[in-house]
């Protein structure tokens, strides 16, 4: 009996020892699978295992970002796509301008002479200049009205016509003034009307000594320099595209100003070379355009500032 003692004090402390029992299986520094610390300790995931939660800032912020990357892109596309309508506006107003330079009417000498008896010169030019001054405003000012953004594209057909009506005025006081000056350009209708469209596109007369200007084609220099010139005039105009009558008074001021320069820098330059009319060849009567200038430039060339600028 005594050797059996111990047996049965091995099985009472195995499975009999209620303290012993917990201290073995609640201990959090001698139970197996930890490494000591408390209780909260133990019950912290490690971060190096744990799934990544984003947070609500990150997950923001990241859209954030991507609006933002969206909304870039969309503005460069705007500005490209922009860039692209106007030089294309710019390319058919161009043509549209050569185009209509041989069909615009232009008085000669004895007609102007008989419209306005009794006047010389510098004040038969100031005449010229006071009628497609008050054209031109008109032309500013009805575009003007009519424009609801300031934006190119936006208004192509507004753009088109106020600058092909515009230039078919400035182009028929150009050719008037060197009739007055007595510096007509020699040539067909066509030839002239490429002078006179230099002259417009350089702002200064035409210079009689150069035959080039006068007997070449319409070249790629030429027509370079001349979509230069329009896409300024658009870029120059557009305060005319301004909301309702705010735009059709800073376009008709803008439209008359801009006309009145262009004149005087043409006069100025025809002045010092002028032939004096006693002085002059008999010249034949200017022939008349084979086709007629479209409805809408042929109306603002001939509209209340008629007396000034029409035929």
């Amino acid at each position: 009996m005594a050797g059996s003692t111990p047996f049965r004090k091995r099985r009472f402390r195995k499975s009999g020892d209620p303290a012993e029992a917990q201290a073995g299986t609640t201990d959090p520094v001698t139970s197996p699978g930890t490494s000591g610390g408390s209780a909260t300790d133990s019950a912290i995931v490690p971060s190096d295992t744990a799934p990544a939660v984003p947070s609500a800032t990150g997950v923001g912020e990241e859209a954030r970002q991507r609006s933002g990357a969206r909304r870039l892109r969309a503005v460069r596309n705007g500005v490209r796509k922009g860039g692209e309508s106007v030089r294309d506006a710019a390319l058919y107003v161009t043509d549209r301008i050569i185009e209509n330079a041989p069909r615009v009417p232009v008085r000669d000498l004895a007609t102007l002479r008989a419209q306005f008896p009794g006047l010389g010169p510098d004040q038969l030019a100031d005449k010229l200049i006071h009628g497609a001054a008050n054209a031109t405003s008109t032309v500013g000012a009805g575009i003007g009205a009519a424009a609801m953004l300031p934006v190119p594209p936006a208004m192509p057909a507004e753009l088109a016509a106020e600058i092909t009506g515009v230039a078919a005025i400035e182009l028929k006081l150009i050719a008037e003034l060197h009739e007055v000056y007595g510096l007509r350009p020699p040539g067909t209708v066509g030839q002239r009307s490429f002078a006179y469209l230099t002259s417009w596109t350089e702002e200064r007369g035409v210079d009689l000594t150069k035959p080039t200007t006068l007997n070449a084609a319409l070249g790629g220099q030429m027509k370079r320099e001349l979509r230069q010139q329009i896409m300024k005039r658009m870029f120059r105009n557009l305060p005319n595209l301004m909301p309702f009558m705010v735009g059709a008074a800073v376009g008709a001021v803008m439209n008359r100003r801009d006309t009145r320069k262009l004149a005087e820098k043409v006069r100025g330059d025809l002045r010092g070379r002028a032939v004096a009319w006693d002085a002059l060849p008999q010249l034949p009567p200017l022939e008349r355009p084979s086709q007629p200038l479209p409805e809408a430039t042929r109306a603002a060339l001939e509209g209340p500032g008629r007396h000034g600028t029409g035929a």
